[in-house]
């Protein structure tokens, strides 16, 4: 019987509940089908969300709640930015409406080629505001996980940083 451990393979199957307007909503799920693939201690997941795994084994199930602080962050004002129309605009001077529209998310770039996403909040002649906050961000996080494998990781998979074969990467 092996454990939840550093440098293990493990499947899950997890939701994701927040709350919404005072009553627990599914946020997120793995599928039946298709549980989550991950070696344990690798960084790929919330430290939290690991510490919670740590020693449990095939067929366990745990739930447990993650504060925003060690989640995805608090809610960060600083950004919520407005970014200049002309930013927006093609070389003819159109806005694409289907892409900047409030609720979407668009992938950005800062000046040095970081890339990130953000959230229109807001169109006004001159700019478009947009939040850089993670979605989960200011949000206490709560799992339900039920561990439905567990494996060594191969030489390979701990050199690359990532699962091969079912549920990993395929190269």
């Amino acid at each position: 019987m092996l454990l939840v451990n550093k440098d293990m393979v493990v499947s899950v199957h997890y939701e994701l509940k927040i709350d919404k307007e005072g009553e627990l909503v599914t946020a997120d799920k793995s599928s039946p089908e298709q549980p989550l693939v991950y070696i344990h201690g690798a960084g790929m997941l919330l430290p939290e969300f690991e510490k919670n795994l740590m020693g449990k084994t095939v067929g366990d199930t745990v739930a447990f709640k993650i504060s925003a602080e060690n989640g995805y962050g608090v809610r960060n004002e600083q950004d919520i930015v407005s970014i200049g129309i002309e930013n927006f605009k093609d070389k003819d001077g159109n806005i694409d409406n289907t892409m900047v529209k409030v609720g979407n998310i668009l992938p950005m770039m800062d000046d040095q080629g970081r890339q990130f996403q953000g959230i229109v909040c807001d169109i006004t002649p001159d700019a478009v505001i947009m939040d850089f906050n993670h979605p989960m961000a200011g949000k206490e996080l709560n799992f339900t996980v039920t561990v439905v494998d567990v494996r060594a990781a191969t030489k390979e998979e701990l050199e690359h940083g990532h699962v091969h074969g079912p549920g990993g990467h395929h190269h």
